[in-house]
């Protein structure tokens, strides 16, 4: 990345995340010309709530922007895409002003209506339909407790938006989406590949109050001139409909070739595999992919790096030292890679934040078995790798099976691909190899891709992702500690959730009943909101 350069052309894609907005300007051969970054805050009324001012969003994109652009010349970008933190949503007015604060992905508020929506719709049906059993993350159930609690917000929101649709209309005047983008909010028919008309009039709402669906990789409009003005870009450039944040994550890893399953490793983690056929099971969610006609068979783990950041701020906090030659991942590595594997005899299950597929259960927890006063710390540090490793392949066998091919390779991005450890041992627990994406910005360039696509830079969309991408770093499993890793796995890892869950949720409703009775006793009132 650099100075000013009037001799290539480039495309934009902007990743609107969780924490903060990027916008990367990419060259033909898929290499970071510029960059600009944004962050900005996540709200908490209640402690499992998670909002954020969709303001926020444009003031981010704009700010990153600007950035940006101020590294390259104007006229050289030719189009951009959006890809962003997925089900997240924001209910606004006929000007796309927001009318609250939109609800993110991993807000926790909708338990109850999770609840009722099996009861109403019936979970094995609003799978098939949707590609989703309820879940906490869709944003269907945050509808659901809207309409109970806040009915005003929704029944007088002109649209409800998902992020992309939020920022294309700040920058077209279009209330418009990427049938990707639009798909994780759990109200789409996923054969038809439109919104589900009988699931959004059984809530009483109407298909209009929901963004206009565009394939990934259409042009969706053009930057008008407010818009130019505040973000920097030309008016008139093409807006390209892109894709969730995971969907484009494995665009961005050439994972829509069979085989080559991508593995995002961030926050929470994010596995796929292209299917041209539309797989349903337990096992998995379904997407529609970034490449139009096709599905991603997808497995998320809410407590990816999240659980590696909660290790480190509740028991490794003392290595957070700015001056410190090495960031306390590094430190905590060193000491679990010379941990044998099987972390001494302790065994993780990684549910920090519940748990979507497999089980499928809001109330789920994280589970660690085996301790003695023999571990440490560095011992609990291996057993998160290992644990998140476990989870990998047991939704992973179970992917394979339902879309009838094998894994060749993972291609893993994310902060946690940067772990020269964490992917040998997905390697040896899994008996796949793993490769390093040579991005960490997987997500960016698979919007990036789909820029590219839309103005014909290639032919379709596996022609931009074959020459747009790139791996390295090839890990081959150790098939002696593979040995080792699959007795565990089959004999420990697998039979351990479903035994002792029912035990952590009897735990569970002692202790809140409980707290509920001190609480009384102490004069202390719960509010309204459950």
């Amino acid at each position: 990345m650099g100075g000013k350069s009037g001799h290539r052309s480039l495309v934009i894609g902007i990743d609107c995340s969780t924490t903060a907005c990027k916008a990367i300007a990419w060259d033909r051969q898929g290499r970071a010309v510029s960059e600009g970054r944004a962050s900005y805050a996540l709200l908490q009324p209640e402690p499992s709530w998670h909002e954020q001012n969709a303001e926020d969003w444009w003031a981010g994109a704009c700010k990153a922007l600007n950035e940006c652009i101020s590294q390259v010349d104007a006229q050289q970008i030719e189009a951009i895409c959006i890809t962003h933190q997925r089900e997240s949503f924001a209910p606004v007015d006929r000007n796309g002003n927001p009318l609250r604060n939109a609800i993110l992905w991993s807000d926790e508020r909708s338990r109850a209506q999770v609840m009722e929506l099996e009861e109403r719709f019936g979970r094995d049906a609003l799978h098939r339909l949707t590609g989703k059993p309820p879940s906490m993350t869709q944003s269907l159930p945050k509808i659901l407790w809207l309409l109970k609690y806040e009915p005003d917000s929704v029944f007088h929101a002109f649209k409800l938006c998902d992020v992309q649709a939020f920022l294309v209309h700040r920058l077209t005047g279009h209330f418009r989406t990427g049938l990707p983008s639009a798909d994780p909010m759990g109200l789409l028919d996923m054969v038809n590949r439109r919104w589900s008309s009988e699931l959004i009039d059984a809530l009483g709402l109407r298909i209009d109050q929901f963004p206009d669906l565009y394939e990934a990789g259409a042009v969706i409009g053009y930057v008008g001139a407010e818009a130019a003005q505040a973000s920097g870009l030309v008016e008139g450039l093409p807006v390209v409909a892109g894709a969730g944040d995971g969907h484009c994550a494995g665009l961005g890893a050439n994972a829509i070739v069979p085989g080559r399953a991508y593995l995002n490793l961030g926050t929470g983690i994010a596995s796929g595999v292209i299917s041209a056929n539309y797989p349903c099971d337990r096992a998995f969610r379904t997407l529609l992919a970034p490449a139009p006609g096709y599905y991603f068979a997808e497995h998320i783990l809410r407590g990816g790096v999240f659980t590696i950041n909660w290790f480190i701020d509740k028991f490794a906090s003392d290595l957070r030292d700015a001056a410190a030659p090495l960031r306390p991942e590094e430190v905590l590595e060193t000491a679990a890679a010379s941990t044998p594997p099987g972390a001494g005899g302790l065994m993780l299950v990684p549910y920090w934040n519940n748990v979507m597929n497999p089980y499928w259960d809001p109330a789920a927890s994280g589970v660690v078995i085996g301790w003695t006063g023999a571990h440490g710390r560095e011992h609990l540090y291996r057993a998160i790798l290992e644990g998140i490793a476990y989870e990998q392949r047991l939704v992973g066998d179970a992917m394979m099976d339902a879309v009838g091919q094998r894994f060749r390779e993972y291609v893993t991005m994310g902060g946690g691909s940067r772990s020269p450890l964490w992917r040998q041992i997905i390697a040896d627990v899994t008996g796949i190899p793993v490769l390093r994406s040579t991005t960490t910005e997987a997500t960016c360039l698979g919007a990036g891709i789909l820029a590219a696509t839309a103005i014909g830079w290639y032919p379709d969309v596996h022609a931009a992702a074959e020459a747009m991408t790139s791996t390295a770093e090839r890990v081959t499993p150790n098939w002696d500690v593979h040995a080792m890793y699959d007795q565990l796995y089959r004999e420990v890892y697998q039979p351990l959730f479903p035994a002792v869950q029912p035990l952590v949720d009897r735990l569970t409703e002692l202790t809140q009943k409980t707290f509920h009775i001190t609480h009384r006793r102490s004069g202390i009132e719960s509010g309204d909101y459950p």
